[in-house]
Formats: C-alpha cells, structure tokens, sequence
C-alpha cells in the first residue's frame, strides 16, 4: 500500500513539474525570449527590474505566470546544466 501511495506521489508531482515546463517554454515563446540568449545572472536581473519587465512584456503577466517563466528561463539560461540549443 505505502508504495503504491509513493509511486502515485512521484507520478503526480513529475506530470506537474511537466505542465510547469512546457508552459514556461510556451510563455517564453510567446513573449518572443529565447532562455539561451542570457545568463542566469542576467535573468534574474530581468525580474529583479520593473523596467526590464517591461521592455519584455513579462509584466503583463500574472505572478503565477512570472514564476513559471523566470524559472523555465534561468533552468534553460546558456550557462545552465540543461540550456536551450537550437534545433533540439
């Protein structure tokens, strides 16, 4: 029975973590943003301010939104263990 319950507990938080993925690379996508393009570093810096926000859109997104994108973003970021590459 508990392993059951464990194994019903890794399958559900994997499938969300892979609804959370696909829509930050939906959003990105969206708002035109390639996640290699910058540097975790300079990602963060991104959400850090309004005026960045502003220049690419994310502002018009709602804070759930923002979350999904800034960590799709800095997973995906080109000195990242997982970057975005063109054409994969």
């Amino acid at each position: 029975m508990k392993k059951t319950i464990l194994i019903s507990l890794i399958f559900f938080l994997s499938s969300a973590f892979a609804d959370s993925e696909i829509e930050g690379e939906r959003l990105a996508q969206k708002l035109g943003l390639d996640a290699a393009s910058k540097a975790i570093i300079q990602w963060e810096r991104v959400f850090e301010c309004q005026r960045k926000m502003k220049r690419y859109h994310i502002d018009q997104l709602s804070k759930q939104e923002q979350k999904i994108l800034k960590k799709y973003l800095i997973d995906h970021a080109i000195d990242s263990d997982h970057p975005t590459v063109a054409g994969v």
